[in-house]
């Protein structure tokens, strides 16, 4: 029986399927459930031998989708070419479920919210960020698209790990919303309570005042006197921590 072409079949599902880009995007996506179609590679043996020493739960799973293709094939797939030469095609998960999984209630972990978002990157950044404290989802409110290939990739294939979806501010999930701003009250006075929306303004003008009329705290983080702000990404782990550490989080064994 004749091999199916993994070049057709990634034509055949690359519109409607997300792109993970790279060797640790399809080992995440594949640890937390996602249907993958199809997965290519330019060097098979050696994306085996890096899943052997870095994944081996998935390594099964790998050896049974990943085809081999010339570098030149792979290059025409993907925009930026992965260093591990590595791209697949994932079912995006429906968005329902998605929004199922932010309004369920009792919620013991927060969701992370994005106001107005502007840089791919940070997007991205935050979602692998909210993976891995365990948060229950990450929102964004304005055009950006969480799902967009470049806040795949900057996430790691974590979106597969956390709800993830893009509403306007009157859909927010139900929940105390502390919203993080200079006014707000010092975060080291506070705990956070597990069913927080834990808000955050976009990188270079804050929050919107629809997002900010919607607070019922404003929450501010330490911040040394002449220095302007700290990156999106590190505000957001900077606030996950502060819920973890004061006993929001499940520790590690």
């Amino acid at each position: 029986m004749t091999e199916p072409d993994p070049l057709a079949v990634w034509r055949r599902h690359a519109g409607p399927c997300v792109l993970l880009d790279g060797f640790h995007a399809l080992k995440h996506a594949l640890r937390f459930g996602a249907r993958v179609p199809v997965a290519v590679t330019t060097d098979r043996a050696a994306a085996l031998a890096l899943a052997g020493d870095l994944a081996p739960d998935v390594r099964e799973a790998l050896d049974g989708l990943l085809a081999e293709v010339p570098r030149e094939a792979y290059a025409s797939l993907v925009a930026r070419p992965h260093p591990t030469g590595v791209a697949a095609l994932a079912v995006r998960p429906p968005r329902e479920a998605g929004l199922r999984a932010l309004a369920r209630t009792p919620r013991r972990a927060p969701v992370v919210v994005l106001d107005q978002p502007r840089n791919l990157g940070n997007a991205g950044a935050v979602i692998r960020l909210a993976a891995g404290f365990g948060a229950t989802g990450v929102v964004t409110t304005g055009p950006l698209d969480p799902w967009h290939p470049t806040v795949v990739r900057g996430g790691a294939g974590l979106h597969f790990a956390t709800a993830v979806a893009r509403l306007e501010v009157a859909e927010l999930p139900s929940g105390p919303v502390f919203a993080l701003d200079p006014e707000g009250e010092d975060i080291r006075g506070l705990k956070l309570p597990d069913d927080a929306l834990l808000a955050f303004g976009s990188e270079r003008s804050g929050l919107t005042p629809e997002l900010r009329a919607r607070a019922d705290h404003l929450v501010a983080l330490p911040m040394r006197p002449q220095v302007s702000s700290y990156n999106l990404a590190t505000s957001v782990a900077m606030t996950l921590y502060h819920w973890s550490a004061t006993g929001g989080a499940p520790r590690v064994p």
